[in-house]
């Protein structure tokens, strides 16, 4: 069974931060731009890359 593709992370808040970081979906500048053109294993990575940083920015831990 195939997994489906990955849906892009994007929330609409695109600002950059000065370690070129998104605010919003908290990829990097390049996972952004290479998001286009990546086969689904690299979106993948790009997701998870993305969740740990959100989960190392955040001061509020969900239980």
């Amino acid at each position: 069974m195939d997994l489906p593709a990955p849906a892009s992370p994007c929330v609409s808040i695109c600002a950059l931060d000065a370690n070129d970081i998104c605010l919003g979906c908290f990829r990097t500048g390049n996972e952004i731009t290479d998001w286009f053109i990546a086969d689904d294993v690299r979106k993948r990575e790009i997701l998870r890359n993305a969740e740990t940083r959100r989960s190392e920015s955040s001061t509020i831990k969900l239980l």
